[in-house]
């Protein structure tokens, strides 16, 4: 007869039957396709909708000579493009009313279709002051160059006192993709945690699975390797938006980009054990999936007010709900990787909420264990926190003879 499994063995054997089930589940790899679909039409879409802003323009031959290349370095100051039409008269007017020019311009008005776009009467109207005061300057004898040259005058240089850092909005704006995504992927497999104890205990095969591992060891090997699962789809996403971005050219990967997804996987890690425990101690109180959304309806109450409250953290860093929001848990998950990405953060900060998470995911692992060992093993009607918690104090000596 082999030995007994030790709780480490035990974790290990839960967490590697957890992780390759799920790998192998239609369900995750459908889930990891819609949402990196979903991502690549977020990042390709401006690309794809991008207009080129080129515009069609004919001169009449009563406009200024040096008319054209003024319009077109004022389209270049505006970061637009103006294509020169050899057309005029009753053939640039045919050429508007078929949209195939987009202006036609004489000494004295610029002729379009149905209305100028601003940018190109922008790039036009320059030109034209441009060109009618240099003609006029030579009318009186004085040479445009040198009057430009006059009026060149370099602005004055700012410094602040304390500057704000180019990056820290990209930044921002990063680690608010990442905690839509952390939500979905800490709810996700959550959830992933809890109907799995259900259907365990619904069809008692916990009953023989507890019967050669401790309860603890079953609880934490389904957590941990849900979790790893959830971590590696999370990385995943990642490098898929990051190679997306860099290619279209939406983002620019850098070491100072990576801080805010860094954030991110740090705090699925942090924000899945805190809710993960919680999870499935509500799920092993009850029996049937019908009853499972009413036990863990409060914990996805919860995620959804951390949710929003990252859109509030966003639009209002430096604020003092904002600082709590990124400090206190389970707020924190998903609005500390926000505030944290904004470099605006004191190590001293960052430090705390680090330290209050992992000191309330400590006491929810020994509370939510407690709970599921009382619950896990009893059928039927749902069983209430108080029965849970002190079942789960006489099923402790049990548990660890299982383990020994």
């Amino acid at each position: 007869m082999s030995a007994p499994l030790s709780f480490t063995q035990a974790t290990r054997t839960v967490a590697a039957r957890e992780l390759t089930e799920r790998w192998r589940d239609k369900s995750f790899w459908i889930s990891t396709l819609v949402t990196l679909v979903i991502l690549a039409v977020v990042l390709l879409l401006p690309t794809l909708f991008d207009d080129d802003r080129s515009y069609r323009v004919a001169y009449g031959p009563d406009t200024s000579p040096g008319l054209a290349a003024a319009a077109q370095a004022a389209a270049d100051q505006l970061d637009v493009t103006i294509e020169e039409a050899d057309l005029s008269g009753d053939a640039a007017a045919r050429a508007l009313e078929a949209g195939d020019l987009d202006a036609y311009v004489t000494s004295d008005r610029i002729l379009v279709h149905e209305e100028l776009d601003n940018q190109l009467g922008a790039a036009l109207q320059t030109a034209h002051q441009q060109v009618t005061a240099a003609q006029r300057l030579r009318a009186e004898g004085l040479d445009p160059a040198v009057v430009e040259r006059a009026r060149n005058v370099p602005p004055l240089a700012v410094e602040a006192q304390q500057p704000v850092d180019p990056e820290a909005d990209r930044r921002s704006q990063v680690a608010f993709i990442g905690s839509l995504l952390l939500y979905a992927q800490i709810i996700g497999y959550c959830m992933w945690v809890a109907f799995g104890i259900v259907e365990e205990k619904s069809s008692r095969v916990v009953e023989l699975i507890l019967s050669a591992i401790p309860t603890r060891a079953l609880l934490a090997g389904k957590i941990l390797g849900i979790g790893l699962l959830g971590l590696l789809q999370l990385v995943l996403i990642a490098v898929f938006g990051l190679g997306v971005g860099n290619v279209t050219g939406m983002v620019e990967v850098t070491s100072d980009l990576l801080t805010p997804v860094a954030f991110v996987l740090v705090w699925f890690v942090l924000g899945y054990a805190f809710y993960s425990a919680v999870f499935a101690a509500a799920a092993a109180r009850v029996s049937r999936q019908e009853e499972l959304q009413n036990v863990v309806g409060p914990m996805t109450m919860l995620l959804m007010v951390s949710f929003f409250a990252t859109f509030y953290v966003s639009s209002n860093p430096d604020g003092l709900i904002s600082r709590l929001l990124a400090v206190v848990p389970p707020f924190s998950a998903l609005c500390a990787p926000v505030r944290m990405a904004g470099g605006l953060v004191p190590w001293w900060e960052t430090g705390l909420a680090v330290g209050l998470m992992a000191a309330a995911i400590a006491a929810l692992v020994v509370l939510g264990a407690r709970i599921y060992d009382g619950a896990i093993l009893r059928m039927g009607a749902k069983v209430s926190l108080k029965e849970a918690w002190l079942s789960g104090r006489r099923a402790a000596p049990e548990v660890s003879g299982r383990a020994g």
